[in-house]
């Protein structure tokens, strides 16, 4: 996983989050992708339809950077 400093988070585009309102779990390389994977079910302080939409993104990334899913997100 590539490094992502604060200031190169900060000019991420927001469609480049999992949660884009919170700006939480950047999906900008499969690394973090592999992150927000592994750290999904600990996200707290968002809704159902925001969790659900995370996980199409994810699922979006992941294909877009060659990261296998062995299973849906929780």
């Amino acid at each position: 996983m590539a490094e992502l400093s604060e200031k190169k988070r900060d000019k991420l585009s927001t469609s480049k989050f999992a949660f884009p309102k919170e700006r939480k779990m950047p999906l900008n390389d499969a690394g973090h992708v592999r992150n927000a994977l592994a750290r999904f079910n600990q996200v707290e302080g968002v809704s159902a339809s925001e969790k659900a939409a995370a996980k199409r993104r994810i699922k979006t990334a992941a294909k877009k950077f060659g990261v296998e899913l062995g299973k849906d997100p929780d």
